[in-house]
């Protein structure tokens, strides 16, 4: 962290990501860190138990806390927003996600802040265009939900402007790890399978929609353990790269492998059942995602990522059967 000196402002900071980057930062020996979050009723704060901080501020005051306050900043992480890919209130994601981000982003620049921020890889959309970061291609790109639109909106206000040369957007796919029990339906399949596989000795997942292309259970993920996604996350504050980023494995397995790689780490008998996939979900699911991480992995080379195997076992039993947080 030698290039940065001053604090650092995390927005999204008690959430699953948010929190892994305070994490990763307070191991790395930094702990001048301005974190921003709306915690509500919600055990979100849990997340942030025995780390190391300045101050937790609300996202509705953060910007009457930074007028005057820019000497203090040397980076913006916003990891903040609504993550809830079945939200239907556009003007609440249109203010939440793309406008916060937008205000957050011009204050950054004006002051030449580094400025780090979440896209995601919903953008893609049915995958249909691919799953490229090139940002000639922005506006090619097909999101199916609302939350998807918001974020896409933020990448291409950012192209629109001609900063995309003076940020860096984080495109996450399927993140999952510790620290996300507060996140409920929007939670990852991975905590929601193994809870049940626990309790009840079985997994259920979705039949296929399009059995022309993928067997029930046979539709592809990108996965990526929240470990990984944080410390690629965190190599941006050091190192003098802009643009968008792909952040996945770079390899796509099956709703059933996942389900296997469960069951072997709960230590139970395998039990994969087939369930009808909701209405609501059925256009605008991904029955496929894989990221094209050529780029990342050229400037972050050699990136070791953790084996979907090894990472859903350990997140397992290394916390969700002990209750734990990382």
């Amino acid at each position: 962290m030698a290039c940065v000196k001053n604090q650092i402002l995390i927005t999204g900071a008690a959430g699953m990501i948010g929190s892994g980057v305070v994490r990763h930062l307070n191991d790395l020996g930094f702990y001048n860190l301005l974190l921003v979050d709306d915690l509500k009723q919600s055990d979100k704060w849990k997340n942030l138990v025995g780390k190391q901080f300045i101050d937790l501020i609300s996202r509705h005051k953060i910007f009457e806390y930074l007028v005057d306050r820019e000497s203090e900043i040397d980076a913006v992480i916003h990891l903040g927003a609504c993550s809830d890919t079945m939200e239907t209130n556009a003007d609440y994601l249109m203010e939440n996600n793309f406008r916060f981000s937008v205000r957050l982003a011009q204050w950054a620049l004006s002051f030449n802040k580094r400025f780090i921020y979440a896209s995601s890889a919903a953008t893609y959309g049915l995958g249909d265009r691919g799953f490229s970061d090139d940002e000639k291609s922005l506006e090619e790109l097909r999101p199916i939900n609302m939350y998807a639109f918001s974020k896409q909106l933020v990448d291409l206000w950012m192209k629109r402007e001609g900063v995309l040369h003076r940020v860096v957007a984080c495109k996450y796919f399927n993140v999952f790890g510790p620290n996300e029990y507060h996140k409920g339906r929007m939670a990852s399949m991975v905590l929601k399978m193994a809870h049940v596989a626990h309790q009840e000795g079985v997994i259920r997942l979705y039949k296929s929609n399009e059995p022309h292309r993928f067997a029930d259970g046979e539709q592809l993920r990108d996965f990526i353990y929240l470990k990984d996604a944080v410390k690629i996350t965190c190599d941006f504050l050091t190192k003098p790269l802009f643009g968008i980023y792909n952040i996945g494995q770079g390899k796509a397995i099956t709703w059933n492998a996942l389900g296997r790689a469960l069951f072997q780490a709960l230590g139970k008998k395998e039990d994969i059942r087939y369930i009808e996939m909701p209405k609501e979900l059925n256009g605008q699911y991904q029955n496929y995602t894989c990221a094209d991480m050529n780029k990342t992995f050229s400037v972050f080379e050699p990136l070791k990522m953790t084996p979907i195997g090894e990472a859903v076992r350990e997140y397992v039993q290394d916390y969700l059967l002990r209750s734990a947080r990382w």
